[in-house]
């Protein structure tokens, strides 16, 4: 999982309410085997029309957002189905972070699972970002995990919080199964302990 520092990069503006995970990832993109060409997919009704031509109004098709880092969402972003290959998709396509009111639950455990962090934060301040986002001259932005801050290319400067635990896990780049093996003295050390105390559990010593 690559880690999440300091990242400064274009934001884009998508701020429709619920935004569903058939939204970000049509049902049409998860036939594959692997994780391969799901940026495509992603979004791709609002990137593409009907015969696969792009969407000029769409912001991620313009050249001032084509290399968006961060999307400034509406509220309850990812609602709909479990779908991990949205957030696969919107990794693919370069967003490290999105920045909204509320997320789905599900939806933001699978960000949480591989590395695309969320940002949430009051209705006030994610509408002033999200003019900021919708302004070319005015849509880069940086975000600082370890700082937790977002500074704005006009100099203004917000901060956030998240779980130290996620935090921790997006700042070193460590999955589900990263995180537990970072604990594994930890675990056999308990281990140890407690085949010492109840040495019958211990399958050899039956």
């Amino acid at each position: 999982m690559q880690p999440f520092t300091t990242v400064t990069g274009p934001a884009a503006a998508l701020p429709a309410a619920n935004v569903d995970t058939d939204v970000i990832m049509p049902k049409q993109f998860l036939k594959g085997i692997d994780r391969s060409g799901l940026d495509l997919g992603t979004l791709h009704g609002l990137r593409f029309d009907d015969k696969g031509a792009p969407r000029p109004d769409f912001a991620l098709n313009q050249p001032d957002w084509a290399d968006a880092r961060f999307l400034v969402v509406g509220p309850n972003f990812g609602c709909g189905s479990s779908r991990e290959h949205a957030v696969w998709g919107l990794l693919q396509l370069g967003i490290r972070a999105i920045i909204g009111t509320t997320f789905a639950g599900i939806f933001n455990d699978n960000a949480a699972n591989n590395g695309l962090l969320l940002i949430a934060m009051e209705p006030e301040e994610v509408g002033t970002l999200s003019a900021l986002a919708a302004d070319p001259a005015r849509n880069r932005l940086t975000v600082d995990l370890p700082a937790q801050s977002i500074l704005g290319a006009d100099g203004t400067r917000f901060t956030f919080e998240i779980s130290p635990l996620r935090k921790d896990a997006l700042v070193r780049g460590l999955d589900a199964i990263g995180t537990t093996l970072d604990q594994a003295d930890a675990i056999r050390g308990f281990e140890a302990r407690h085949h010492a105390t109840q040495p019958w559990l211990v399958p050899h010593a039956r």
